[in-house]
């Protein structure tokens, strides 16, 4: 038997690096399908729904450096996207097949008919649609080039008679190159930002997800400026720990008033590998300093007066001679004292809660950062579960933790935790689900029980879609079709073969969790959380208060009195952390 497409195409994932593939085969996917049974070296996933194939995907890549996935003609890839669309912009490399109706059937409006090259161009770097063997031979090679070293998504559109045709010669490479560029900014750049920085007292670090591989350096300019220490919700895992003497908190949404503070009182603002995306939490007045590998990014959250183009790692190694120690601590001194003040509020909250009639889902956080192992990856939903993970856990020996964080979509926490666990089988994985996301890719926990992935699924069960409650209320309309009717996630789960435990009083949450992770296989704990339980950002402007208090007027009229009061007592201790 001769060699075909499919052939060669697993011979370069393999060659790529890749482990496994996330799909649902079918029609013209089978060629593919076929060539990964016969080479025995890459493991099919087969889950049970396209989207969460492509978020599994993202997650590998971002922690192991390349991941896969695939969808057959039409309706199957056209899942892919939105799981593409968040890989894309967290910059992980993921290669995505698109297979599609034969050639000879493409322009005519035929069945389950799409058009790759035009469906995933706002989703990736590159996007190819192969009509010949050498097409697709030549695409593939350069699919993987640009997923690696652009940093995202590449999509190649594979027909089914293309994939199952015999190869033929091409004068493309067989490999794919994984280049690893020391970036710095020129010496008079360094010289020029080194003068900015040593010509103000008051400098404050905000740090995002490229710093992950500097945390030593950036520790060590804190160090020589004395300078407070922020971050935003993807860069905290790495610095948020009680330890560290100039940790001052996260700014932004789900930030906290000793980080928006620190920001707002600073000389110079020093932002380090962050696409923060919140505009108006940051400061105006001061100078800021931007520095990212990517210059395209440099300037447009906010108004940046130098940008520079360097790893982090790289360009503070070579910064840090050039800059004079502060010997100064009064700014330092002074948002430290801030964010210890916010964090005994938020430790406060959790004090005795275990005997409550409700369960807090900050109580639930809380226990989770107390429980989990020290290398533990954290995936997070969107929506108030993530409002909880910013709050409560902290950075440990080797912890990690990702999310939706750049394109915001629910569902993502479960089927991220599949490729955590499926690429790091070692490190314990934990989900923080709300059961607004689970619902939406509930038959994948069919893929969690078919591998038997030893994920640990925490479902926040508040009955609601919580944040889009507070959004409703911070702009004076009354939240109407947020309530929700959920299923019995512990029979769910055990019709699933999959072990659960399940908390409806604060007393039973610390037990339910520690036997969810001490269970070898997947487990989820469902926990009955308050639904009034909501949170407040940072900073609240006038128009905010306004729809709050227009929001329970409307509630008041509508005969929900009851609801105004538990809600209430939950919004006034967050306005305790603004004041």
């Amino acid at each position: 038997m001769s060699k075909n497409v499919s052939d060669h195409l697993v011979e370069m994932l393999v060659e790529a690096g890749v482990k496994r593939i996330y799909a649902v085969t079918g029609d013209s996917l089978n060629p593919v399908n076929d060539a990964v049974r016969r080479d025995g070296r890459l493991q099919w996933i087969h889950v049970r729904h396209e989207e969460a194939g492509a978020y599994a995907a993202s997650m590998e890549a971002e922690l192991n450096g390349i991941g896969c996935c695939m969808g057959s003609s039409g309706p199957g890839h056209v899942h892919l996207v939105n799981g593409l669309y968040d890989a894309n912009r967290a910059e992980n490399p993921v290669i995505a097949i698109a297979s599609t109706i034969h050639t000879e059937k493409m322009g005519l409006d035929n069945f389950q008919e799409t058009r790759p090259e035009s469906l995933f161009q706002d989703c990736s770097k590159y996007v190819f649609l192969a009509n010949t063997p050498k097409q697709a031979i030549n695409g593939l090679q350069t699919a993987i080039q640009h997923a690696i070293s652009k940093k995202g998504v590449a999509v190649l559109g594979l027909p089914g008679d293309v994939a199952a045709a015999s190869i033929e010669p091409v004068h493309t490479a067989n490999k794919n190159f994984y280049t690893q560029p020391r970036i710095t900014p020129s010496y008079e750049q360094l010289q020029e930002l080194a003068s900015v920085i040593n010509g103000h007292e008051k400098v404050m670090l905000f740090c995002g997800h490229g710093c992950r591989y500097a945390i030593e350096e950036v520790m060590q300019l804190a160090e020589i400026l004395k300078a407070p220490l922020g971050y935003s919700f993807r860069g905290k895992i790495f610095f948020e720990r009680k330890e560290n003497p100039y940790a001052v908190g996260l700014n932004g949404l789900l930030g906290n008033k000793s980080g928006f503070e620190a920001m707002h009182q600073a000389d110079v603002l020093l932002m380090l590998s962050t696409d923060f995306p919140y505009s108006e939490f940051l400061p105006e007045k001061c100078k800021i300093i931007q520095i990212d590998t990517k210059p395209e990014k440099l300037g447009r959250r906010a108004k940046v007066d130098f940008g520079y183009c360097g790893d982090i790692k790289s360009t503070l190694e070579d910064l840090m001679p050039l800059i004079d120690v502060k010997t100064s601590t009064d700014f330092i001194d002074k948002t430290r004292s801030l964010h210890q003040e916010i964090e005994a509020i938020y430790d406060s909250y959790v004090e005795g809660k275990g005997a409550e009639k409700n369960i807090h889902p900050e109580y639930v956080a809380y226990l989770v950062d107390k429980l989990a192992d020290d290398d533990a990856i954290f995936t997070v939903d969107t929506g108030m579960s993530a409002v909880w993970a910013a709050r409560y856990l902290k950075a440990g020996a080797n912890r990690y933790l990702t999310g939706s964080f750049n394109h915001g979509s629910m569902a993502n926490a479960m089927p991220m935790a599949m490729g955590a666990g499926l690429s790091q089988p070692d490190r314990q994985v934990i989900a923080f689900c709300g059961d607004g996301g689970i619902s939406m890719l509930l038959g994948d926990l069919m893929t969690i029980s078919q591998y038997q992935i030893p994920v640990k699924i925490i479902i926040f069960n508040n009955r609601s879609l919580a944040m889009v409650k507070l959004e409703m209320r911070v702009e004076g309309y009354m939240e109407w079709q947020t309530d929700m009717v959920n299923p019995d996630f512990v029979k769910l789960a055990e019709a699933m073969n999959i072990s659960a435990w399940e908390a409806k009083e604060p007393k039973d949450v610390e037990l339910a969790l520690a036997n969810g992770f001490k269970h070898k296989g997947p487990a989820i704990i469902n926990i009955f959380t308050d639904p009034n339980a909501l949170a407040m950002p940072p900073s609240v402007n006038i128009d905010q208060v306004k729809g709050m208090a227009a929001s329970m007027a409307k509630l008041m009229v509508n005969g929900k009195f009851a609801e105004i009061v538990d809600t209430t007592k939950n919004d006034i201790k967050y306005l305790r952390e603004l004041l």
